[in-house]
């Protein structure tokens, strides 16, 4: 209880509260923007945190995240374009009220909901992250090797369109993996007499260009189109005491499905505010408003998406199985902080940590109070074109490379990944995938050889414990889900084909 009080007051520090205000700001500014994404806002950010206390940098980094997924919803209620994937269901009914000159009741449902999702999510992320991280002390060698194992299996099996192509882009990860010094013998691996990669392939800039570079990459070679500017608003951005008791129940229920989707890695944003809006649509008494401009519909979606930014960052910091590629980045800026996920984060570090769970309570606290005051100001920026993001971008991609170790190499290796991200993203692979085998891989390979070693070479002991028996179901399941959702489809799909037949 003591580290929760420290951590609270610690938060309350103004050096956090002027990093939380600037990183939602700039989070918003890069989710109004189509094109960008949150995974690239907080890659970018990665460097500017590394001179940073650690728990100063991780409240920007959560900043950033929380803010470019509220922000997806302003250029998707002004401009029916989302700013992110997971604002896709906002514009549904938040455009319909744009058209109908109710733009700032929509852009107000969505701060609301967005702000009650995040709020109430950190209470899950303050319940459920200590007794995961006791469980993970009881984990040994082969456990952490089964971990590994269901980790790279569930995103690869959930997050891509193709069981194939989600593997082959794990493979590719543990391939990367492997360059380096080896985890038990020390001796160098696939360096090819580069000293510069005897740590592995450098972190940050492999990021910044799988998610940076290679996105500044797809956006020049489309045509550069005029943008269409946003429309004024006609109304005050805030809702009346009847409209926000009219969503409490949407917003309520759709937090519980953003955190729940959340804590299962892979689903994402996307996924969950198209199952908060469609829940939403379910439980109410209005259903023809649905797609017509229902502030339950935008409530519904942006209470499930922002509400999956507190729970992805369970397993994250927990047992180190990133919920999305968000937070797969974000695990990498705590290893470059010089922390790991797992219980070390609730004993060794308590203090940082708590004071990251308060900060990202302020963090949503500043999304309301931001969104409520400036954000009809921030859809302004979505009109910005793409000749001029574009090279903005490319400049911070190579300052952001350069600026952590002060390494000319490191913008290469950046510029390489941006094409290796550019042709993942085409091929629609998935990078999210690829960063997760990239963390997990050295776990597992560690894992797998120091259980060889303690036991003599017997496979036996991978599975001595329940823990292991667990985790390789899990694994089997998250591995399979995939088809068995698809068959589920198939034949929710015939059966009304059948009954038109009929």
């Amino acid at each position: 209880m003591s580290d929760i009080l420290f951590g609270l007051g610690n938060a309350l520090n103004w050096i956090n509260l002027i990093a939380a205000l600037l990183s939602v700001s700039a989070g918003i500014l890069v989710g109004a923007l189509p094109g960008l994404s949150a995974a690239m806002g907080v890659a970018l950010l990665i460097p500017v945190t590394f001179g940073m206390p650690a728990d100063t940098a991780l409240i920007a980094l959560a900043g950033v995240y929380c803010g470019a997924i509220y922000g997806g919803s302003i250029s998707a209620i002004l401009l029916h374009t989302p700013g992110t994937s997971s604002a896709a269901a906002t514009a549904i009914d938040g455009y319909q009220l744009t058209l109908k000159g109710q733009a700032g009741k929509a852009l107000g449902t969505a701060t609301i909901a967005s702000f009650i999702g995040g709020i109430l999510s950190t209470i899950a992320l303050y319940l459920l992250s200590p007794p995961l991280a006791k469980l993970a002390l009881s984990f040994g060698p082969s456990e952490y090797f089964w971990l590994s194992i269901f980790g790279l299996t569930i995103i690869a099996g959930v997050s891509s369109k193709s069981i194939i192509k989600g593997l082959l882009s794990g493979v590719i990860g543990l391939a990367i993996s492997t360059v380096g010094m080896d985890p038990i013998t020390g001796v160098a691996r696939f360096t090819f007499g580069v000293r510069y990669l005897l740590d592995g392939v450098p972190f940050t800039a492999m990021l910044i260009g799988l998610f940076s570079m290679s996105q500044v990459l797809i956006m020049a070679e489309e045509k550069i189109k005029d943008k269409r500017k946003a429309k004024d608003l006609e109304d005050r951005v805030m809702l009346s005491w009847a409209e926000i008791k009219r969503i409490m129940p949407t917003c309520l229920r759709s937090t519980v499905i953003g955190t729940v989707t959340g804590i299962l890695p892979g689903a994402g944003g996307t996924i969950a505010a198209y199952m908060g809006y469609n829940e939403a649509k379910r439980f109410s008494k209005n259903k023809e408003e649905f797609g017509h401009g229902s502030i339950e519909g935008i409530a519904g979606a942006e209470a499930a998406n922002n509400a999956v930014t507190g729970g992805s960052l369970i397993p994250t910091l927990t047992l180190g199985i990133p919920g999305n590629s968000v937070t797969a980045i974000l695990l990498g800026g705590l290893i470059i902080q010089g922390m790991r996920s797992g219980p070390e984060l609730f004993t060794s570090h308590a203090k940082i940590t708590y004071t990251f769970f308060a900060g990202f309570a302020i963090v949503n606290i500043f999304m309301l109070i931001v969104g409520l005051l400036a954000g009809k100001h921030f859809a302004k920026v979505a009109s910005v074109k793409d000749s001029i993001l574009i090279p903005i971008v490319f400049g911070l991609s190579v300052i952001g490379s350069y600026s952590i170790y002060n390494r000319i190499f490191d913008v290469w290796v950046m510029l390489i990944f941006g094409i290796i991200g550019y042709f993942v993203k085409k091929l629609d692979l998935n990078p999210a995938a690829m960063v997760l085998a990239l963390i997990l891989g050295p776990i597992g390979e560690s894992g797998l050889r120091r259980t060889l070693i303690l036991s003599r070479g017997s496979y036996g002991a991978f599975f001595s414990s329940t823990v292991s028996w667990v985790l390789i179901v899990m694994s089997l399941v998250s591995l399979f889900s995939p088809m068995l959702m698809e068959k589920l489809a198939e034949g929710k799909a015939a059966k009304p084909k059948a009954e038109k037949s009929k």
